[in-house]
């Protein structure tokens, strides 16, 4: 069993950044591939990112590269997400995940263990 948390979640406006974090329970966090996705309201759940166990490969949307980046530090079992240069569509719960049998570094539809999700809200 993970248990994922995140936090991070705020009102930013357009062009802003956030960053995103996402604690981890258990011993086994470099284990898992960490994924981000992410819902807006009336919409269907995203992919945003995903890392893998050892963080030394990385995949993202197209919709966020170049302004997203993901990262993870094994040692405290946390992945961030850094937001930047923010746009209103933007705007959604973001959820972070993890899955320990991503092989490959694609777009991910689902995962094993979610987090309850952060807000985003970004202001035009």
């Amino acid at each position: 069993q993970v248990q994922l948390v995140e936090s991070g979640g705020g009102l930013v406006q357009a062009g802003g950044s956030l960053r995103l974090s996402c604690a981890a329970s258990g011993r086994t966090f470099s284990r898992y591939a960490m994924v981000w996705f992410r819902q807006a309201p009336g919409k269907e759940r995203e992919f945003v990112t995903v890392i893998s166990g050892r963080g030394d490969s990385t995949y993202y949307a197209n919709s966020v590269k170049g302004r997203f980046t993901i990262s993870r530090d094994n040692t405290k079992n946390t992945v961030y997400l850094q937001m930047n240069s923010l746009k209103p569509e933007d705007t959604a719960v973001y959820y972070c995940a993890a899955d320990s049998r991503i092989l490959v570094l694609t777009t991910i539809r689902d995962a094993e263990y979610w987090g309850q999700g952060t807000q985003v809200t970004v202001s035009s």
